[in-house]
């Protein structure tokens, strides 16, 4: 059976990544591409070298990608985000400066030639692997997607998921408009899009992962086929 594609976007915490880590377990032979690690690895990057985000209006992220020597790597079935030869952790791409950073960005430079690289680095894993990808305008870099899946929960239920996640001492409010100020900024650049063969999963109701992922594997016939 020929590997396929499974795209997974969804509104801000939502738990797209975590869906993505439990799909990883159920789907033999099958990698996880987190997409928006690059672009925040880019971001990140930029932003340690006392660039202003404005000043990304109309840039090439590609060039911005090479200048800082941003690239992704294979590690335990995961992509990890490298730059200068340092692999970057999670808590860095994932805290709410580089978050709202990153929604900035990306809607104001020129991603045209990143979703290039982003369907050709999707094709060469294809190859050998299952190939699961998390990130934005999925449809946009990767047509041919098998399934294409777009993550929704409440408002109230992404504060609270968002909350755990960050693991520290928090306002809830300023993470409520955190969220918010986001959304809108996703919205406004396209990437909560939905098309012909979108399948919108809300998971609000889910205790957990598991939960949240047994509702996407209800739509794919061929996870359902090969679960360990």
């Amino acid at each position: 059976m020929k590997n396929v594609v499974i795209g997974i976007e969804g509104l801000v915490g939502s738990g797209k990544t975590s869906i993505c880590r439990e799909l990883l377990n159920r789907l033999p032979n099958s990698i996880i591409i987190h997409g928006g690690n690059l672009y925040r690895g880019i971001v990140y990057a930029f932003m340690k070298n006392n660039k202003d985000i404005s000043s990304l209006k109309n840039i090439d992220i590609v060039k911005v990608m090479e200048q800082l020597n941003v690239k992704i790597e294979l590690e335990n079935n995961e992509t990890v985000v490298y730059v200068d030869n340092q692999k970057i952790n999670e808590e860095d791409l994932q805290n709410q400066h580089t978050s709202i950073a990153v929604s900035k960005a990306g809607n104001i430079a020129n991603n045209t030639k990143l979703f290039m690289l982003g369907k050709s680095i999707i094709d060469n894993f294809k190859e050998k692997y299952n190939v699961i990808v998390s990130g934005r305008a999925l449809m946009e870099i990767y047509p041919k997607l098998d399934y294409h899946f777009l993550i929704t929960a409440s408002l109230d239920e992404r504060v609270k998921r968002k909350a755990i996640q960050y693991k520290e001492s928090i306002n809830l409010l300023e993470l409520r408009e955190h969220i918010i100020a986001r959304d809108e900024l996703q919205e406004k650049s396209g990437f909560y899009k939905e098309y012909s063969n979108t399948i919108k999963v809300d998971v609000t109701d889910c205790k957990n992962a598991i939960e949240s992922t047994n509702k996407v594997c209800e739509y794919i016939e061929e996870i359902k086929n090969k679960v360990k």
